[in-house]
């Protein structure tokens, strides 16, 4: 594949390593109007965009999501540090199932956790997954380069000036099968939970 192909996923693999996640401390501690909130989550998520002109989250989309019962009703119009905690699962989410499987997903630990008073609650659940992701980065990493390097072997027999363009069709094919396979495995898993709506 091409030296720019190969540059360029060495530059992602090292961005990988410096993946974060929002922390809980770096949230308010009072509650925010709907402004404030979209305002946080563009300073804190706004590297994850594909477009400059992308947006993270909208008032159209957070009041949906209230709608829609993946997120609890703000309390005099004003958002929780929970709530945005919920909203960053939401915004996590949204990309690769959907809004029926986030509801079913979300729902029992938001009536759970969410303002539990407890010293186990949805900043508990948050943290726990996120020092997970974060584990998983380094063999994520080698896992991706495993696959560049495969996909590189493939179209030995193909014209010459075709070659590095098919393999690196090969690789995204890969990388896109990778994808497929877990959307699959979730959408299984997500069948087997309770309905929220207890139509199952």
């Amino acid at each position: 594949m091409t030296i720019d192909t190969k540059d360029m996923l060495n530059s992602i693999l090292q961005s990988l390593s410096r993946i974060d996640y929002v922390k809980p401390q770096d949230i308010p501690n009072i509650d925010l109007y709907m402004d404030q909130v979209t305002t946080f989550m563009e300073s804190q998520l706004g590297s994850t965009r594909r477009y400059n002109e992308d947006k993270i989250l909208t008032k159209t989309m957070i009041n949906n999501y209230a709608k829609n019962n993946l997120l609890p009703p703000p309390v005099k119009k004003k958002y929780s540090k929970e709530h945005v905690l919920v909203l960053i699962f939401i915004y996590y989410f949204k990309n690769i199932l959907s809004i029926r499987d986030i509801e079913t997903l979300l729902k029992p630990l938001t009536e759970k956790y969410f303002h539990n008073g407890k010293d186990f609650d949805i900043t508990s659940v948050y943290e726990e997954v996120c020092s997970l992701e974060k584990s998983r980065i380094d063999q994520l990493a080698k896992d991706i380069a495993k696959m560049y390097s495969t996909a590189s072997d493939t179209f030995q027999d193909a014209p010459e000036e075709d070659r590095e363009a098919l393999q690196l069709f090969s690789f995204i094919c890969s990388l896109a099968f990778d994808v497929y396979v877990k959307k699959l495995l979730m959408e299984k898993l997500i069948d087997q939970l309770p309905d929220p709506e207890g139509k199952k």
